[in-house]
């Protein structure tokens, strides 16, 4: 049987605020991870709109996407029980934009253990715990003034159409 591949498509808010960037503590299959609020795209929406939706969930504010920052391809191995080797490819679209105030009343998303301000050194010392390589890739390219405009990623209307069961 031939498979066709496909990568995982996610979105990552790049949260900076005087200095200090907004990251989430959150729980996986290694332990403790630290990542961007950052989740996979739903089917129906554009990049943008899901990086608004993820960080909602992960950090209970609301957060408007204003940059596209870049766009990443990344890949994750990890050894399932029966020795059996799940192999993730990530195709990451991460964006730039404001952080509104806290939603009263939301909880943040199952997983999520906490948000926390970090600076870029103290992300750096934290690697071990990084979620993903990408989480430093994006820090640094967002350190480095990487800025495009959101319409650098089309979304067609008919992704927003929902198709007939």
């Amino acid at each position: 049987m031939n498979t066709r591949w496909k990568p995982s498509v996610t979105v990552a808010a790049i949260i900076e605020r005087e200095g200090r960037y907004l990251l989430v503590e959150e729980e996986t299959p290694e332990g403790l991870k630290l990542n961007n609020p950052a989740g996979h795209l739903d089917p129906g929406e554009s990049p943008a709109a899901g990086c608004a939706r993820e960080a909602l969930e992960e950090t209970a504010h609301r957060f408007t996407p204003t940059h596209l920052v870049g766009v990443y391809l990344s890949r994750f191995q990890r050894e399932r029980a029966g020795g059996a080797v799940e192999d993730i490819t990530y195709l990451r679209f991460a964006f730039a934009g404001e952080l509104g105030e806290p939603v009263p009343g939301r909880q943040l998303d199952t997983g999520i253990v906490r948000t926390l301000w970090m600076t870029p050194e103290e992300i750096r010392a934290s690697a071990a715990r990084h979620r993903s390589p990408l989480l430093l890739r994006c820090l640094d390219d967002h350190l480095a003034g990487k800025r495009y405009p959101l319409d650098l990623v089309y979304t067609d209307p008919t992704v927003q159409v929902l198709q007939p069961d």
